[in-house]
């Protein structure tokens, strides 16, 4: 497990390539990128051109790398971890696992995000099931909210580890003991929270759960992590056929010899193509950079940010969640968002994000106490 000592991490603004006179603040939609993302993807780029020098084990040795890597960063083992390109792909694998009967429910959070509610809808519409979406009371956590409303007509519970628009949380460890006791399927899409907050998946028990690799997690878009319990790694059935998931596919003048068996654990969810021998380079680089920073340290350096930022918008009238992650914080109003305030700050090179009723602030270690004074300077202005 991770260090119950986390450290303050100094700024690192110098190992992303952020231009000086620009605060971004939207790490929540897409992370800058690494240097040395950018290094792996030009020498990745280079060596593409050269096909010849591309050798059979190459298909496999980079995404083992990137599958162990992905592991540790989940704290689990590398054979529960497949590769997908993107969340509403790990969405649609547990779409086509998980048991659904008619006349039971997929609970899911209002407003989620779409990724974690079309497979859903579409499924509840084939087995004529019900989707409930689970609102909050005034005062009440999403945690509270959901545990009123799982019950024994629960199928699957559908939710992520804190809320996309605002950052605000939800207990998986006390929701998943929930699901657990009514028999249902538990499906988390934590791409908001994983690399940057902690996850005990011993203790939340999911069936499934997906990220994606291209916010906090640091890396390229169209690659993302699924990890699968051990029930699913031996009895789930994949979304598509790749060669590249059976068993003996690294032998390649036996590839005519079809197999029926799968390589182990969650290789058989892996998606076709997954060698990409551009964007897992990149990947590698970045899941490294995390794990060289450690999830538990980054989650206290963005936490000291968000509480300066919770302060200054308690100053400013606003209201933030209060039960909720420290990398990222939702600010609201109370007479609603000025008009056009996305833009405005934008045209001073300030970059946050407008979800909902809410401006998103999503902070990483590449800023620092002067870029949220300068976002709220800025506001100030504006409201």
């Amino acid at each position: 497990m991770a260090s119950t000592s986390p450290k303050l991490i100094p700024s690192q603004r110098d190992l992303f390539e952020i231009p000086n006179g620009v605060t971004y603040l939207n790490c929540a939609t897409l992370s800058p990128q690494l240097r040395s993302v950018t290094a792996a993807g030009l020498d990745s780029v280079r060596a593409k051109a050269s096909p010849w020098g591309i050798t059979p084990p190459d298909w496999f040795s980079d995404i083992e790398t990137l599958r162990g890597l992905a592991a540790r960063v989940l704290e689990a083992d590398a054979e529960s971890v497949a590769l997908v390109p993107s969340v509403s792909y790990g969405i649609a694998i547990a779409a086509a696992n998980v048991r659904v009967e008619r006349g039971q429910s997929i609970v899911l959070l209002h407003e989620q995000f779409p990724s974690n509610v079309y497979a859903w809808r579409d499924l509840a519409r084939r087995r004529e099931a019900a989707v409930r979406t689970v609102q909050r009371e005034a005062g009440q956590s999403w945690t509270q909210a959901l545990l009123e409303t799982i019950d024994a007509k629960t199928a699957v519970v559908a939710v992520p580890q804190c809320h996309w628009t605002d950052g605000s949380l939800v207990n998986l460890a006390v929701v998943g003991e929930k699901v657990r006791s009514v028999g249902a399927a538990f499906v988390v899409d934590a791409s908001q929270s994983v690399g940057a907050y902690p996850l005990d998946l011993s203790t939340v028990q999911p069936d499934f759960l997906v990220t994606v690799g291209y916010k906090w997690l640091l890396g390229p878009y169209s690659v993302g992590y699924l990890y699968v319990s051990p029930h699913w790694r031996a009895n789930g059935t994949p979304i598509e056929h790749s060669w590249l998931a059976r068993k003996g596919s690294d032998d390649f003048a036996s590839l005519v010899l079809y197999q029926d068996e799968f390589r182990s654990g969650a290789r058989r969810f892996d998606y076709g193509e997954c060698s990409n021998f551009v964007l897992v380079p990149m990947a590698i680089a970045a899941l490294r950079q995390v794990l060289t920073w450690g999830v538990m340290n980054i989650q206290h350096s963005l936490s000291v940010l968000t509480a300066m930022i919770a302060r200054e918008a308690a100053a400013l009238g606003c209201v933030v969640p209060s039960e909720r992650v420290g990398h990222m914080i939702g600010v609201r109003f109370s007479g609603g968002l000025p008009d056009q305030l996305g833009r405005k700050l934008a045209d001073e090179r300030i970059y946050v994000s407008i979800r909902g009723n809410a401006i998103r602030i999503a902070p990483h270690l590449y800023n620092g106490e002067a870029d949220v004074e300068r976002l709220f300077r800025a506001l100030r202005t504006l409201v």
